[in-house]
């Protein structure tokens, strides 16, 4: 999945319209501007498309958790300067303060079962022999599922 796929699921997700999205770039102390955001949502084919980068994705995702959990005591983190899908599912995880059991709810809302285990190895340091590197397919479920609870029944 692209950052900028993932960020429009969040936005789509979470009901963040564009001065949302600005104020929690700003919580990780960065500015972006309207017209930023508007290109970074665009579809990939448009040609005022631009891509997100890894570390504004990464900035993105720390300004998510502060605006989710609040601000911790001490330096904030940096932004990582690569990020993959087990980072931001992780981050994610953070924000949203899911235990593992939630996870796998989320997971079995849209019928993918995989077990504790498993998903364990997502979140494991990626040096450690049973790391398990997060695939599309569980990230796009995952996010699928925050949107069942997140947007489609509040409707």
């Amino acid at each position: 999945m692209t950052n900028n796929d993932i960020i429009r699921r969040i936005r789509y997700t979470f009901d963040l319209n564009d001065t949302k999205m600005i104020d929690i770039f700003g919580l990780a102390d960065y500015k972006v501007t309207r017209a930023q955001i508007s290109d970074w949502l665009k579809k990939d084919d448009d040609p005022a498309y631009q891509e997100l980068l890894d570390f504004q994705m990464a900035i993105f995702l720390n300004g998510f958790i502060i605006e989710k959990r609040g601000r911790k005591e001490g330096p904030q983190p940096e932004p990582e300067k690569v990020i993959n899908n087990n980072i931001v599912f992780r981050k994610l995880k953070i924000a949203l303060n899911l235990k593992d059991e939630d996870i796998l709810d989320i997971f079995n809302l849209v019928d993918l079962r995989i077990s504790k285990h498993e998903l364990s190895a997502f979140f494991r340091n990626s040096n450690q022999t049973q790391y398990r590197p997060c695939k599309d397919q569980f990230l796009r479920n995952f996010l699928l599922g925050l949107q069942i609870i997140h947007h489609d029944r509040k409707q």
